[in-house]
């Protein structure tokens, strides 16, 4: 089964705005139920030093507008797609 795409209609075409406020600039996207495992070396000096992270989302994705917090997740799967 394909996952259907939501485009925005934003100028130029593609282009994410927030209907609410007009922001299309600055976007959340949070995670429901995550593990986030990571693995550290601890040094002579008794600091820490990060080696390597994995994490794990069980949970629901959200897309948000940053700045009036309007639940934008419709367009999630587009966000995602234009990551680079």
């Amino acid at each position: 089964m394909t996952k259907k795409v939501r485009i925005p209609s934003g100028q130029p075409t593609g282009r994410l705005v927030c209907p609410a406020c007009g922001n299309d600039y600055d976007f959340l996207e949070v995670a429901e139920n995550v593990t986030v495992t990571a693995r550290y070396l601890q040094n002579d000096d008794g600091s820490f030093t990060p080696q390597e992270s994995e994490t794990e989302i069980l949970g629901e994705i959200k897309l948000f507008c940053s700045s009036c917090d309007q639940d934008l997740s419709e367009y999630h799967s587009y966000f995602q797609e234009m990551i680079f």
